[in-house]
């Protein structure tokens, strides 16, 4: 895979950071549906896009991330309405992270922190908003993060010499940041409570620590 990664860098250098950032830009506008509709239990596949002023579909040309809000000033092409900001923010920001991703690691930890930096961002956005982190999110990211580092130990600094051992300690890696990772922000938790007589951290934060434990092993954690 990386002999085929240099090849091409080789002819066009140009090609993965635009890819890269294009990516993270179209994940960033997917992300815009899961930020909105998730917490209000809404499906994220059905309906397709639609104006949230007056409920027209969006066709695909008019919903090309970051270029959209340009083109139209910020403004729906059907009713005028004005559209956040924070839309093409988010597909900006989630594609200068893609292009970070792919510019300061190898290519399968590349990916792996593409995935990772996806659950980041609909987990800040749904926190800022509703002051939730959904299970999805939190537990599902640590479940990723132990299949993640089996299929890519890498990621842990663990060699893939030997592919099947490497998998097998990338994934017991994994389970011990999750376990110490969520097991540190547990007593803070408890502990905090204890001195400010009232609750100052959520079991969502216990499982979102899980969670970067998984993908950044016990030393990310703590970090």
């Amino acid at each position: 895979m990386q002999e085929y990664i240099e090849s091409i860098e080789s002819i066009a250098p140009w090609f993965f950071p635009v890819l890269s950032f294009g990516l993270g830009a179209c994940i960033g506008s997917f992300l815009n549906v899961c930020i909105y509709r998730i917490p209000e239990g809404l499906s994220i596949v059905h309906p397709p896009s639609r104006c949230g002023a007056c409920g027209t579909p969006i066709p695909f040309y008019r919903n090309v991330p970051i270029l959209a809000w340009i083109v139209l000033k910020g403004k729906a092409a059907c009713c005028g309405a004005p559209f956040s900001i924070r839309y093409p923010a988010i597909e900006f920001l989630t594609g200068v992270l893609f292009l970070a991703s792919w510019l300061l690691l190898p290519a399968p930890a590349a990916i792996v922190g593409m995935v990772w930096i996806s659950i980041l961002v609909a987990t800040t956005f749904i926190d800022l908003d509703h002051m939730i982190i959904p299970d999805r999110f939190s537990v599902g990211g640590l479940i990723v993060g132990i299949i993640l580092s089996a299929i890519a130990p890498g990621i842990h600094g663990i060699s893939t010499e030997h592919a099947l051992l490497a998998g097998i300690r990338g994934m017991f890696t994994a389970i011990q940041g999750a376990l110490i990772g969520s097991a540190i922000i547990l007593w803070i938790m408890i502990l905090a409570e204890l001195v400010l007589k009232k609750e100052a951290l959520g079991f969502g934060d216990v499982k979102l620590m899980g969670a970067i434990g998984a993908f950044c092993g016990w030393q990310g954690s703590i970090f």
